[in-house]
């Protein structure tokens, strides 16, 4: 369902920027009777838009462990997205161009803010030059538990099971270094992630 919700997301937030690039070039263009009718025409759409972009956002940030929602990015994202509406709807009902090409940035900053804090919350980056972590556990701990939790079972974000993987530890391995789906690569080189691989399968896997 996770997978589900996050496609439909991105897809209406895509269609969402569509939709505000195009009111915002009208306006700032002085095209204002076709902005009038753009948007007559779209005001439908628009509302079904706006609607499933709150919606599977909201959904979305509820699936995030507890600790990310203290995350400063989070919240920064957050109030960039509430301050884009109402910014927006003064700008188009006054034809204020400078409100509106502000709420474009907001929606567009905060979109790219998404991008950001999404690898963030997903993985836990091992800090240049801190030691380097030498067990599978350790490693694990750093760059997994947020999602999987310490006993592999959390599914948080989307993230799978891991107790119940049929993979190899090759498999793991794989998906360790190069990501899948909504997981991003961990930011750890091959011999990490061979350790990870090994600890989630003799001590996660099966349990």
């Amino acid at each position: 369902m996770y997978k589900g919700i996050l496609h439909t997301h991105v897809l209406v937030v895509t269609l969402f920027l569509l939709l505000y690039v195009i009111k915002t070039v009208l306006l700032l263009s002085n095209r204002t009777d076709l902005l009038q009718k753009f948007s007559k025409m779209f005001r439908i759409p628009e509302m079904i838009i706006s609607a499933l972009f709150l919606i599977t956002g909201i959904y979305l940030a509820m699936q995030l462990p507890f600790g990310s929602k203290f995350d400063y990015l989070f919240w920064i994202k957050l109030a960039m997205v509430f301050s884009s509406i109402p910014l927006a709807v003064i700008g188009f009902k006054k034809s204020n161009k400078v409100l509106a090409a502000l709420s474009l940035l907001l929606i567009t900053g905060s979109y790219g803010l998404a991008e950001v804090y999404s690898k963030k919350k997903a993985i836990v980056a091992v800090e240049t030059g801190a030691p380097v972590a030498n067990d599978g556990l350790a490693l694990y701990e750093a760059n997994c538990k947020l999602c999987h939790g310490s006993d592999g079972k959390l599914a948080m974000a989307g993230a799978k099971d891991l107790t119940a993987t049929t993979m190899d530890v090759a498999a793991i391995k794989e998906i360790i270094l190069k990501g899948k789906s909504t997981m991003p690569p961990a930011p750890v080189n091959e011999e990490q992630a061979q350790m990870i691989a090994d600890y989630v399968h003799s001590s996660l896997k099966g349990k």
